[in-house]
């Protein structure tokens, strides 16, 4: 039997059982070589303490600082115990507590003026920050001889690299697990090109593994990540290049739109023109529809700026020429909106081969999971026989019983909700591959464009269609100024009074089952004390203190994600057509939800949502010719980080400088982990908003490469370091053996 390679060893052999089992679950890593690429997120140096006062709540933190005093208190009439330590590192002090028999070890070995590393979870009580019954190593001269922690001063000595951690694995054990493994880098394939590592300068791979878990000097570690980055900007890139590579070989039918056909009908009926950017992005994709090799495109813009118009558009061209278009949508909800919108936009032309249908008309049918029997088999009749030149639908759009006449083009509305497979998927049942447009709500920076889409080339609509109106936020801190939020919903009102709606946002939905399924989840006593936080506004008991209390005499309904299909089609209907006051909602609202008359948003709870999410949801106001207004209510003091985002939310409408801070505070590895479903999120040590030079130029070298050898035959490492990234089968691979 071949052995097995160093790097693909399982970790189990060489840490044992219980180790191996924490990092697989928690950290994700299997083999010695997923432990060599899990890098240290920072170095402490020996005399350099950690800043304490910018501590992020509930995250698993590593700390180094010295202990400033000890106290133990009693309670309980005396029959608890309860230590408190407080330490130090010059920029802040931070409060530890132990409890009960926990106590005992820390008390003694804690001592005034010692130094340690201190690993645990961020929580604040009584409104100071504090670790709950942290683990810890101490440092230097203090930790005892023999003891488990003394060769801690080993590594200690130079620079202290700090991992990502995780609750049962700290910082340090992982540290020395690396010392395990570390021998190994030395049988790391290296995937570069000789001419390429040579011409940029790099270390070679085993050397920048070496120097990036042991470094012995800052340039040591520049030398790692400069390598490291690299390795990670151009695999992924040769991954996407592959694809566009192997897309570009395919053939496809060309399309073309007929002159005086149903395309030039629909353009003749709209009330409006066009805009600039509209009309360029749509010459763009009818340029890619009449090529014989299938278009690949991301059709990306600003919320409300007319992505469905020029899709529209591109799916009439394909129905022109002959074959069909479908839609796939990521929600019930929106599908419907999506057929509701087309089929008032198109008119008599959406009423093909039916009575007082256009000639030119199509049929344009809607399929998702939740249709009778009746209408669904109707629907797959339509498709399969050609008579319905467009589809509307979700997922159930992909089940194997779905068939095509003859489909041109798909359109994936909101891709960051569809994986890769997905797409796939649905690009299967043409006779040949369809035409592919992807269009996203969210602006993605270039960089992310090339990343995450880097198989797709890209157009930006950067313009919102005339008759727009200008949107005003505010942040409304309703604990530190509740006058703010009984202002807010005379705001509603006044709005209403003019005839036009709200929608109120939260983010629960909330019922009695929830809030007893929380219960059960909460901690035991000693935990509990450390929760300052209540549980998120829900959308149920908002809605009835509203009509009760602010709103009342407001028709006031509600819509969340837990409703019948056809229960929240009727209430959007009711919505569209004027007859409800204020939507309570829940984020089904997000996208594609288009009532012009809707002008007033309030979020609740508004730091419980993501930078790009607050911009989605406020796109949903100021799509009429009325000004729009968004109201953003947090509980967060004004110093906190929530509330400099929500700031930030309410200081501009411009989504793209939007998605940069979102991306700057959340990793990227869920940007890429959800769009590229399939690909193991691979981004360790590239920063995709911050590394913009690294990954255009590895774009670069990586179309060159996969040019001159679309197989990687002659570049065995670059394709064995392809295979890790893109195989989904390796863990349960590794779990069987």
């Amino acid at each position: 039997m071949d052995r097995v390679p160093a790097l693909e060893e399982p970790l189990k052999k060489l840490l044992g059982g219980p180790t191996a089992k924490v990092m697989a679950e928690h950290l994700d890593l299997h083999t010695v070589g997923d432990l060599l690429h899990h890098y240290p997120r920072r170095y402490e140096e020996r005399g350099q303490l950690t800043k304490l006062a910018e501590l992020p709540l509930d995250e698993d933190v590593t700390v180094v600082a010295q202990v400033a005093d000890a106290r133990v208190h009693t309670f309980n009439g005396g029959r608890g115990q309860r230590l408190e330590i407080t330490i130090t590192d010059g920029s802040g002090r931070l409060q530890l507590v132990f409890f009960g028999r926990g106590i005992h070890k820390p008390h003694k070995e804690l001592l005034p003026g010692s130094r340690a590393m201190f690993a645990g979870k961020v929580s604040m009580f009584n409104r100071r920050m504090q670790l709950a019954h942290p683990t810890y190593a101490k440092l230097g001269a203090d930790a005892a001889e023999g003891d488990d922690t003394a060769d801690i001063d080993s590594w200690a000595g130079a620079l202290i690299p700090i991992y990502p951690a995780c609750k049962g694995l700290e910082s340090w054990k992982i540290a020395k697990a690396v010392d395990a493994v570390l021998p190994s880098a030395q049988e790391a394939v290296d995937p570069l090109p000789e001419s390429l590592r040579e011409g940029r300068g790099f270390v070679p791979l085993p050397e920048a593994l070496l120097k990036v878990h042991r470094p012995h000097t800052k340039a040591d570690i520049e030398d790692a990540r400069r390598r490291l980055k690299w390795d990670e900007a151009f695999v992924l890139q040769v991954a996407l290049a592959r694809r566009r590579h192997a897309d570009g070989q395919l053939p496809a039918v060309a399309r073309r739109p007929a002159p005086g056909g149903l395309l030039d009908a629909f353009d003749a009926k709209l009330p409006f023109t066009l805009t600039e950017g509209q009309e360029k992005v749509s010459a763009e994709i009818f340029d890619d529809l009449a090529t014989e090799h299938p278009m690949h495109r991301l059709l990306q813009g600003e919320v409300g700026s007319g992505k469905t118009m020029v899709a529209l558009r591109a799916m009439l061209a394909v129905v022109d020429s002959g074959g069909q278009a479908a839609m796939l949508a990521p929600t019930e909800v929106l599908a419907q909106q999506h057929y509701r919108s087309i089929t008032e936009m198109m008119g008599e032309l959406a009423e093909g081969g039916l009575l007082g249908g256009s000639e030119q008309g199509t049929k344009v049918v809607l399929l998702t999971g939740s249709m009778g029997m009746p209408a669904r088999r109707q629907a797959l009749l339509d498709l399969v026989t050609g008579e319905a030149g467009l589809v509307i639908g979700t997922h159930a759009l992909i089940e194997d019983k779905v068939q095509f006449h003859d489909l041109g083009l798909v359109v994936v509305d909101e891709q960051h909700r569809f994986g890769v497979e997905q797409r796939d998927a649905l690009r299967g049942k043409g006779k040949q591959p369809p035409h592919l447009l992807v269009m996203t709500a969210t602006p993605i920076p270039r960089t992310v464009a090339m990343t995450v889409f880097g198989d797709l080339e890209t157009s930006v609509l950067d313009q919102l269609p005339a008759g727009r109106s200008p949107i005003a936020s505010h942040v409304v801190p309703a604990q530190d100024k509740p006058h703010f939020l009984a202002r807010a919903w005379e705001r509603v009102r006044e709005e209403v009074d003019k005839g036009h709606q709200a929608y109120v946002v939260c983010p629960r939905i909330g019922d009695d089952e929830e809030e007893a399924k929380t219960a059960k989840g909460k901690k035991k006593a000693e935990e509990a004390e450390t929760a300052d936080k209540r549980p998120p506004l829900a959308v149920i008991e908002t809605a009835g203190q509203l009509a009760k209390g602010p709103l009342q005499g407001l028709r006031v309904e509600i819509l969340h994600g837990r409703m019948q299909p056809d229960d929240k089609d009727a209430v959007m209907r009711r919505f569209g057509a004027g007859e409800v006051d204020v939507l309570v909602a829940t984020t089904v609202i997000e996208v594609g939800v288009n009532v012009p008359n809707a002008t007033a948003m309030v979020i609740m709870d508004a730091d419980r949502f993501g930078v790009s999410q607050l911009h989605q949801l406020r796109g949903r106001v100021g799509r009429g010719s009325a000004p729009g207004l968004c109201l953003l209510v947090t509980d967060m003091p004004e110093a906190s980080p929530a509330r400099a985002r929500l700031n930030a939310v309410a200081g501009t409408l411009d989504g793209f400088e939007l998605s940069r801070i979102d991306l700057e505070q959340r990793r990227e590895g869920d940007v890429l982990g959800q769009a590229q479903s399939g690909v193991r999120s691979s981004l360790r040590m590239l920063t995709v908003i911050d590394d913009e030079e690294v990954i255009a130029a590895a774009r670069e070298e990586a179309v060159t490469v996969v040019a001159a050898d679309p197989e990687l035959d002659r570049l065995p490492g670059l394709r064995t370091a392809l295979d890790a990234l893109l195989d989904k089968d390796r863990e349960q691979y590794l779990d069987k053996g």
